[in-house]
Formats: structure tokens, sequence, C-alpha cells
């Protein structure tokens, strides 16, 4: 259909209108209309678009819809996106005031502002031409990710420059962060749905943003405050409050305040008030940011290595409160530690209410003596994850419960493992719930039975569809139940279960690796696969034939046979045999094991060699040495082949051996005495 005058017209008049009212409800807080009328005018802009196969640059229709990302990709600052240095007191702020004079060779009067430092993620906003063209996160500084997709969803960040003579480009820093309302109400959902909690608001303003699906960052209520300036072409400022002037008139929201003190008896006194109100605030700040006000002493006055010289964070004092604990359990990380937390009667810290912290470790409970029914002392320290500071032992009564490390994990069930001098406490069962994402991930790794297609992001989603509940049910997946799913046609989804027949035929080594017995890498794995015929040989397996082989110490003895000594896991293994698994193990050695020419030494390996890399690690292995992929000064070599990395001038630093390849193989065949070095 040809575009007709009058409907872009009214299409134009309606992008406007709308853009108006997000700016007056996302980022002025003073709606002129209901949700519904709101609704009503977006989807006529809809329709209009549709109909007109058009739509505006910043059409507000363009926050939503685009597709899930494989990953973020990295984008480089062209203006370093530097942290501050920190102050924790008032002295402190007056010697960074000291600190400038003596800089600027004089007693001149200097100018700053105080601003809230907001806690949540830095972002970099880029604009070509007025229009909102990309966003970045702050990353190391240097190089950060690129969110785009996910910022464009965020109704406080405008898609078009409003002031007339918009720069050629610019970079706006800012930070996007969560309501503590939001924050708590995004929780109590997450944990009727049976998923942990975000630990603060910050956490949960990164989490929002870094997702790899937009249309769950465009689900959170999430805003933003502009505070800096990047790299810029067609404008400039003469201070920082004409940059936050400037950005108010483009409709940019910025801080609650940006104060101007004529000297820093008067930074103090506006520190003073900010951090009187804080909690009085609908949003979390952990501190304030200082200023010089104007531009030129900023350059005047450059930066360090990491930080620039005319600005500092104040960083406010710890919110504490007492409470008291009426619970500590156990919680099961991904990789089976069981972590102690306490459950607390609610009290409110800093305007968020805590009802649970972590205990750290065991230890950690029976070092301060943290008992059920204890009055303690909470913090969150810098407005993070609250801890306990202390018990309060004068308010016991005689009735607190000691808690001891629990025998059993408190998700499956299964015996817990705690090795000697270790404080982690671990689950190590096949089947425990809390950790089979991370198991099957690593199980279907490139490293473990390398199952194509059986990916982080496709673990998450067959498991969220009920798919997959146990190793044995990726073995009973079928093509119908795949073609259900978004991202599968047809075929993605047979080239998965193509993938996945393709892995029952396996080694021992790498089925060893696989399973993610803690400790066992895949050094490890081939070292058991050489000393044992198959699987079965190492059902209760005893601790003492482990420690036996070469190389393979007390931990590793002392996790393997845990491992193979639990009967939940035997039945594991023994149900994925009978799906069909075989499981083949060339590495097997019969008979004594002698001494083999490169014993008890370890390689590392850079540049190009006439091979590929894991053949020369499976010949290092062959002949009894390790492959590690680090140098220190416990390397035995370094295997150097052409256009060596940074690892060969670390070697030399360390006074490592340096050798070739043509070097590897006379040490191997015996003649040592003369290996011929790099």
């Amino acid at each position: 259909m040809k575009n007709r005058p009058s409907d872009i017209k009214e299409l134009e008049k309606l992008t406007a209108e709308i853009n108006e009212h997000n700016y007056r409800y996302h980022v002025l807080d003073s709606p002129v209309i209901s949700d519904a009328e709101y609704d009503r005018l977006f989807r006529k802009l809809k329709e209009l678009e549709e109909l007109q196969a058009y739509s505006l640059p910043d059409s507000p229709t363009r926050r939503v819809g685009s597709a899930p990302l494989d990953k973020f990709d990295k984008v480089k600052h062209r203006e370093p996106m530097l942290s501050l240095d920190n102050a924790f007191s008032h002295d402190e702020v007056v010697d960074f005031d000291k600190r400038i004079r003596k800089l600027l060779d004089g007693d001149i009067n200097i100018e700053y502002t105080v601003e809230p430092k907001y806690d949540g993620l830095a972002i970099e906003l880029t604009y070509r031409g007025g229009l909102f063209y990309r966003a970045s996160t702050r990353g190391d500084g240097y190089e950060g990710e690129d969110v785009t997709h996910n910022i464009r969803t965020i109704n406080a960040v405008p898609l078009r420059i409003e002031t007339p003579g918009a720069p050629e480009e610019i970079d706006i820093r800012g930070e996007i962060y969560m309501d503590i309302d939001e924050f708590e109400a995004l929780n109590r959902n997450r944990e009727e749905k049976g998923e942990p909690p975000f630990a603060n608001p910050r956490n949960a303003a990164a989490g929002s943003v870094r997702q790899l699906d937009p249309s769950i960052t465009s689900e959170r209520r999430l805003f933003l405050a502009c505070y800096g300036i990047g790299a810029a072409k067609g404008i400039a400022f003469k201070r920082h409050l004409d940059f936050i002037d400037w950005l108010r008139k483009s409709r940019f929201p910025v801080p609650a305040s940006v104060t101007v003190a004529k000297d820093i008896h008067q930074v103090i006194d506006e520190l003073k008030r900010l951090e009187g109100e804080r909690d009085k605030l609908a949003f979390e700040i952990d501190g304030a940011v200082i200023k010089v006000n104007e531009f030129s002493l900023q350059q005047k006055l450059g930066m360090k290595t990491r930080e620039p010289r005319w600005a500092v964070a104040y960083k406010f004092k710890a919110h504490q409160a007492t409470t008291k604990i009426v619970d500590i359990r156990g919680g099961v990380g991904r990789t089976g530690v069981i972590t102690p937390y306490a459950v607390f009667e609610p009290v409110r810290i800093g305007g968020v209410t805590v009802s649970r912290s972590t205990l750290h470790n065991w230890d950690e409970i029976e070092r301060k003596d943290i008992r059920i029914g204890d009055a303690v002392l909470v913090e969150r320290a810098g407005d993070v994850i609250p801890h306990v500071l202390m018990v309060l032992k004068e308010k016991r009564t005689g009735k607190e419960i000691n808690v001891p490390v629990p025998a059993v994990c408190p998700e499956c069930g299964s015996h817990i493992v705690r090795e000697e001098g270790e404080v982690a406490a671990r689950c190590i069962s096949l089947y425990c719930p809390a950790q089979l994402r991370e198991k099957i991930i690593h199980f279907a790794s490139r490293g473990g039975l390398d199952i194509e297609g059986l990916g982080e992001k496709n673990v998450e989603l067959l498991f969220s569809r009920g798919l997959i509940k146990n190793f044995e049910d990726i073995y009973r997946l079928k093509k119908a139940d795949l073609l259900e799913l978004p991202r599968f046609a047809e075929k993605s989804a047979q080239n998965l279960i193509d993938a996945i027949a393709k892995s029952r035929q396996t080694t021992l080594a790498k089925f060893l690796f696989a399973i993610g017995i803690i400790h066992v890498g895949e050094y490890a794995a081939k070292q058991l696969a050489k000393n044992f015929e198959g699987l079965g040989a190492l059902y209760h397996v005893k601790h003492e034939k482990i420690a036996g082989i070469r190389q393979m110490g007390e931990k590793i003895a002392a996790s393997v046979s845990a491992f193979f000594c639990d009967e939940g896991n035997i039945k594991t293994l023994d149900r994925l045999k009978d799906l069909g698994f075989v499981i083949a193990n060339p590495d097997y050695e019969a008979g004594p094991k002698g001494a083999l020419p490169l014993d008890g030494m370890t390689f590392v390996i850079t540049g190009t060699l006439p091979t590929t890399r894991q053949e020369v690690e499976d010949l290092i292995e062959k002949n009894g040495a390790r492959a590690s992929s680090s140098v220190s000064k416990n390397t035995s070599y370094l295997l150097a082949g052409d256009e060596p990395g940074s690892k060969l001038e670390k070697a030399k630093s360390l006074g490592v051996k340096i050798i070739s390849f043509d070097g590897l193989l006379r040490l191997i065949e015996g003649k040592s005495g003369h290996p011929r070095l790099f």
C-alpha cells in the first residue's frame, strides 16, 4: 500500500504523543493519562505502522520485539569509562580538595558539584545524528558489552535527542537502576516460582540488562540517571552543571539532585544532607559523587591509571540493624557446596527489608558461635548482601540452638562429603536437583561428551519445559519433543537428536571427565582410564588404590572414592549404560606400570606446532607428564612452536626451560642430554 501523507502525519503525531507520555511517566513520574488510554494509543500506533509498513526511528514500538541473542558483542569505548577513587570520611574529602589545589598550583576558588551515587549498572549511550545508536556496559573501562537491544526496551532512555541542534555524535554515561519497591516485588515473584532472589537492587538491574532475551528486560521496570559525557562531536560544555542542564532540556533523566558547592565545606554540608535523607529515597544510593565543576580544570587535572583526579566517590557508612535468627539452613550451590544461611525476623535496613543472610561456611558459624534464636547485629556493608556482623550474646536466654554441619543434602537427601582441611561441605550426588542443570551443561560440553546443540540456553529451555529432569532424560528425548520448543526447526531438532545418539559412543576418559567428579579434570580422568579397565572397575574403589596412582594426590583420591562409593551415583551410571552407552577404553595399560620417559614433568604449550595441540597433549600424557595451561616456577618445560605468545616471556622470567617439538621427541626417545631448546 502506498504511504499517504495524511497517514504519515498521523503516525508522526502518535509517535510524538506517546513519547511525551513515556517521558512524563518514566522520567518525570507525572503521568497525565491512564494506563488504559496509553495502551489504546500504543495499539493504534502499532496498527498504523503495520498498515504503512513504516515506523519512525524513535517510535516507541521499537523498544520491544527483538529476537534473543546468542551472546553480547564487545564494544570499545571511545573514551575510557574509568572508576572513581573512594573517600570514606570527611577528612578524606578535605584531603581530596588539598590534592586538587596542589595540582593546580595555587589557592584558587574551586567549585564542585555533588550528586547521589546511584547503586546500579554503569552504561554508555551513543547517539548519532540525534538518534539512539548503541548502548554498552562499562566492562573493564575500555571495552564493554553491546546491550543495545535490552536498553532500547527501557522507556526512560530517549530514542531521539529532542533539543534543536543535536550533536553529530555524543556518548552519554549513566546508571541503570531499579527502585526498591520494584526490586522487592521482583524478588517475591522469583521466590514464588522457586527461583533464587537477587541479592540487592544493583544485582537485579545488572541481571536484567544482561539478559540474552530482551523480552525479559522489557518486563522489568528499570530507570536511568545520566551524569557523564564521553566522546562528543559537534557540542561542548563549559561546566558539568551546564551539561546536566542540557541533559534535562534534552529529556534525559538526571540524578535526583545535582548541587553546586562553592568550596569543600559546602561539599561536606551537602554530603551530610544526602546521607541523612538516603532512607527516604525510592532507590538505593551508596554514597555521593564529588566533581570539579569546570571542564577546563578537569582537563588540567587529568587522569591517573584507573581514575580521574577531578572526582571522588564519598561512600556512606554501612547500614546496620538488630534482629533475631529464626532458622539456619543450607543452600545447595551449582557445584554441590552446601552454604549455610540465616533466616531472620524481617528487618528494614537502608530502605530494604532483609530476611536472610549468607553465613559463608560452617566454620564461620562455629567461629562466631551463631545459634538459632540469637539476637544479631546485621550489616549491609556498601549496601550489598547483608551479613551477620556479631552475635549479641548478652541477650541470650539459654534456649538458643546450635546447628551442626548437615549429614545429608537438603535438596536430595544424599550423604554430604567434607574433605579433610576443607571448609566446604558438598553433595556429590549425580541426581541432586540443585546441581543437575550445571552438571548436564558440563556433561554435554566440548571437553565432555561434546553434544553439539546442548549448550546452556537449550539445557535451561529443556528444564523449564520439564523435558529433562535427570541425565537419563537426555537419551529419551524425541524429535517431536524438540519441535514443540522455540528456536527448534526440523533441521536443528534432528541435529541435536543425532548428536545425542553419537555421544553414546565414547571413551572412559571422556566419560569420567563428563560426569563432573570434583577435582577430576581431563588429566586425572585419563590417569584413571589408564589404571581401570572399565567403569564398573571403579565401583566401590578404595581411597588407597586411587592415591597410589602416579600424580593423583589425596584430594582426588578422596573425591573419586566418595563418588564411586555412593549407591545413588552407581545406580545413575548403570541406568545410563542401560540406555545404550558403549564406553571404550583405549587408554588402559594392562600389567605393571613402569617409569615413563617424561615421568613427573609438567609441560606448557605455546605457539603453532607440527600437529594439533590435542595430539601433543596426548603424547605428553602418554609418556608420564602433565600438560598444564599456565606457566609457573613448577613448570618443567615450555614447549614453544611458531609465533609463541606471552607465555614465552613469562617462562624466560621464571627461568623455565624452553624446548621445541623436536626437543620433546628427543626427550621421549631418551636422548635427553641434547634436546633442542627454543
